[in-house]
């Protein structure tokens, strides 16, 4: 018999379980005021060569899940361009970067809206000349706001969210395609939401649930027109990050209605990244993987 401390640890019990302390933070929030602090694998993700010599570009890549994606791609040997939004996300971003290159690896930052198309074609311009090349297209940035009915949810609001989540999203696909070679992967983060939207999101999840077609449908296009590109996408269900406390009302439950019981951590995000971008997914295309805590999305 194994010894109690060689047991596999219950994933219910492994990170903190709601109730989380009341918190005030302006949205996208930092990863600094966050209480209890995220794992994003900083102490235990530990690669094996999955990505070795990959360039990669991540959005929203400062904080949350898209650093613990980088420190994934990092450690499993992949150079990345880690794209925020604004001055707000400075110090999260150059700690993001800092882990990237303690592992070794070249960490590029750039700063600016992804709702303007001209910066997204320099973001894919930028990695092109910096890293020399692009592998891996993550579309992971995206706003949202917990509002309690629709009437609360104004234009400006809603256009935001779209052109943010989804029509940002296009932006880089079309302009990283050209410079995509076969056995490359776009991978884009969708959500829970996308199957049981939440009463607070309807711009979020209605977004969430155009991911969810855009990547399947760009998969067929590019994989049927001979461009041997993978499209697939990860649907994180609730996951402890800045954005929570900085745009939901009660976050102190949060995670608390999945059958684990808790949210999620960055950290058990990133390896459905890793594998869906590494050789190992090369019969995979126009999948999502979730990672829910359990929550259904069939």
């Amino acid at each position: 018999m194994k010894n109690e401390e060689e047991l596999p640890e219950d994933p219910s019990k492994k990170y903190p379980e709601p109730p989380f302390p009341k918190q005030d933070q302006e949205a996208p929030g930092v990863e600094g005021m966050l209480q209890p602090s995220a794992d994003h694998g900083e102490e235990t993700y530990k690669g094996s060569g999955k990505l070795t010599g990959k360039k990669a570009i991540i959005t929203g890549g400062d904080s949350g899940i898209g650093r613990a994606v980088a420190i994934a791609f990092a450690r499993e040997g992949a150079d990345v361009l880690l794209a925020y939004l604004d001055d707000t996300e400075d110090e999260d971003a150059k700690t993001t970067a800092d882990l990237v290159e303690a592992a070794g690896r070249k960490a590029i930052l750039m700063k600016g809206d992804i709702q303007d198309e001209k910066h997204c074609i320099a973001i894919i311009d930028r990695a092109i000349t910096e890293l020399g090349g692009l592998d891996i297209l993550v579309n992971n940035a995206a706003f949202q706001m917990g509002r309690k009915s629709i009437a609360e949810v104004d234009s400006e609001e809603w256009d935001r969210t779209f052109r943010t989540n989804i029509t940002a999203m296009f932006y880089l696909c079309k302009a990283a395609e050209p410079h995509l070679k076969p056995g490359s992967s776009i991978i884009n983060t969708t959500s829970v939401n996308a199957y049981s939207p939440s009463e607070q999101l309807l711009a979020y999840a209605a977004t969430k649930g155009a991911i969810q077609n855009f990547t399947a449908n760009l998969s067929q296009i590019l994989l049927m027109n001979g461009k041997g590109i993978r499209v697939n996408a990860v649907a994180p269900g609730p996951i402890w990050t800045p954005l929570i406390p900085s745009t939901l009302t009660d976050h102190e439950e949060f995670g608390k209605d999945t059958p684990m019981g808790r949210a999620g951590q960055p950290v058990e995000v990133a390896p459905a990244y890793v594998f869906l971008a590494s050789d190992e997914a090369s019969y995979i295309a126009g999948a999502t993987i979730p990672v829910t805590g359990g929550r259904i999305t069939i």
